[in-house]
């Protein structure tokens, strides 16, 4: 019998073919084995916590003190006070504001000493009371304190602190004071507060002194700090025309301590 002679295209033809479909039954091969070596991972995770959860929880060890001692709950009184009450949650500031207040020098004439509500500081200090008022307010000032006194007659300082209900309130005040830079204020940029972080602190000395006719040349500074939630604020004149900067900063360096 005879047999059919296979050419030399045909047989190259079936091999290239054969070869072609080798990669892709491995590829079919080693999807499959991937695929279930991610079943079997699922399936063990599945396992472990479906086992863990019908286990018994462990118990925690036991504590080193197995009783802690607690104050016993009183009955308030005439002694009771906010500060009794929140003990553990009391700090400096919270206490009266104008306590945090510096102590003038000796042999100044004090002129005020204590708090000072919104309204009042407002009409004494912004040329526009009610723009002023409406500020503090959006800021959310809590309380003023005010230490104001005259030394020969000559220099006039006044120490205020403002406290706010958050330090957002007490940053925006603290950064309103950029028209310090004014020519109808200190006419310059001052510097940083010695001893005082630069972005907390702040000094103005005027550049110049302002005179008027009939009255006495003045000339003023003033410095702005802020720590946490309360700023402080110093204004410091002096009727001569002549101001040590040194005196201001050593006042701004006692108030910032006592903060």
């Amino acid at each position: 019998m005879e047999h059919a002679q296979t050419s030399p295209e045909q047989s190259s033809g079936e091999e290239t073919a054969t070869a072609a479909g080798r990669p892709r039954a491995g590829r079919r091969t080693v999807l499959l084995i991937a695929g279930a070596a991610v079943l079997g991972v699922l399936a063990g995770t599945v396992t472990g916590y479906a086992i863990q959860y019908h286990r018994e929880p462990t118990p925690l060890p036991p504590l080193a003190q197995q009783k802690i001692d607690q104050p016993k709950p009183q009955a308030p009184n005439e002694s009771t006070s906010a500060r009794s009450i929140n003990a553990n949650r009391w700090y400096k500031t919270d206490d009266d504001l104008a306590k945090t207040l510096i102590e003038a020098p000796s042999g100044v004439e004090v002129r005020y000493r204590g708090d000072v509500s919104p309204d009042a500081f407002s009409a004494d200090f912004y040329e526009e009371p009610g723009g002023g008022l409406t500020s503090q307010l959006r800021n959310d000032v809590r309380r003023i304190a005010e230490l104001n006194w005259a030394q020969d007659d000559r220099n006039f300082v006044v120490v205020r602190l403002f406290q706010y209900k958050d330090r957002s309130g007490a940053d925006a005040y603290q950064h309103a004071h950029r028209y310090m830079s004014e020519k109808d204020h200190a006419g310059n940029a001052g510097k940083d507060l010695p001893g005082v972080p630069a972005e907390y602190g702040h000094l103005w000395v005027d550049s110049a002194q302002r005179e008027k006719e009939g009255y006495l040349p003045t000339k003023s500074a003033r410095v702005v700090a802020r720590r946490g939630d309360v700023v402080m604020e110093i204004s410091y004149m002096n009727n001569r025309g002549a101001i040590d900067e040194n005196d201001i900063v050593e006042i701004a360096k006692r108030q910032w301590e006592r903060l």
